[in-house]
């Protein structure tokens, strides 16, 4: 491998091209919209830790908890934690403050109605606040770009299911690409309708998703296969915030969804992206 590497370093490839040949890229399902993608090197998760599943979501089983919050394998080593909202059914102050003074090296990124809501409950000199990056989008802002260790993150600010009921509620579909350049989306809540979505067309046709992780009901309502089969720009999608009852119009839908915490995907790139 060593020989491998040095080939690699004299042709001017990038090492990662190497770095993890045999690990897939995998998704693990946590609970409710709680999610860990991992490639064998960056390990991210989303929505990981929430209070409440209103005895309708799924909960996160308390060993996946404990393994979460104590930095337990499979759950060590956390890069980042992404935040789609602050509703109790996605984030649990409390819990985020805590996880972050114990893994000390994994950053938060969130809306900034959530870093403001742990401002609130912990002192704002805290050390925790230097790891985390509040996104302060409204509706319709160009969206936000950023770079962290070997990852590219995109975030836009779309409205929560139900508009425009809850239209103060900052949810934010994440687009985030890892060091073997899979690209995954997470979306939170948002709502099914084009007409949030074809403002930043130019967003979603600007790179591929390998996979997406909508709201089960982007299969079901509104504009959201249309969405999924095009103006995402995905090439395929697997539902979260399944409820615990999984609701007949979505099995009848023929739809990947993730329904059993700690159960597993195996993600793939595009046959586009593996042909660069």
């Amino acid at each position: 491998m060593r020989l491998a590497l040095i080939a690699l370093a004299i042709l001017g490839l990038p090492l990662s091209v190497y770095a993890h040949p045999e690990t897939p890229t995998e998704a693990t399902y946590v609970g409710n919209e709680g999610i860990m993608v991992s490639d064998g090197h960056t390990k991210i998760l989303f929505d990981p830790l929430y209070p409440k599943g209103f005895g309708v979501y799924q909960m996160v089983p308390e060993d996946i908890r404990f393994a979460m919050m104590t930095g337990e394998a499979p759950y060590d080593n956390v890069d980042a934690i992404f935040v789609s909202h602050m509703h109790p059914d996605h984030f649990s102050v409390d819990e985020v403050i805590k996880y972050l003074e114990t893994n000390t090296e994994t950053h938060l990124y969130a809306p900034t109605q959530a870093l403001e809501w742990m401002q609130e409950e912990t002192d704002p000199g805290n050390p925790i606040f230097s790891r985390v990056t509040g996104i302060p989008l409204e509706r319709l802002d160009h969206p936000t770009q950023i770079t962290f260790k070997t990852m590219e993150i995109d975030v836009v600010r779309i409205p929560h299911a139900g508009w425009p009921g809850r239209a103060d509620i900052s949810n934010l579909v994440w687009r985030v690409t890892l060091e073997d350049s899979q690209t995954v989306m997470h979306m939170g809540d948002a709502d099914p309708r084009d007409e949030h979505y074809l403002p930043h067309d130019e967003h979603w046709q600007a790179k591929r998703t390998d996979t997406a992780f909508p709201p089960y009901w982007f299969f079901t309502a509104g504009d959201g296969p249309a969405l999924l089969n095009g103006r995402l720009n995905a090439e395929a999608a697997i539902g979260v915030h399944v409820p615990i009852e999984v609701p007949a119009d979505l099995i009848a839908s023929g739809a990947d969804y993730l329904h059993v915490p700690g159960e597993t995907r195996t993600l793939t790139k595009t046959e586009t992206e593996e042909a660069e």
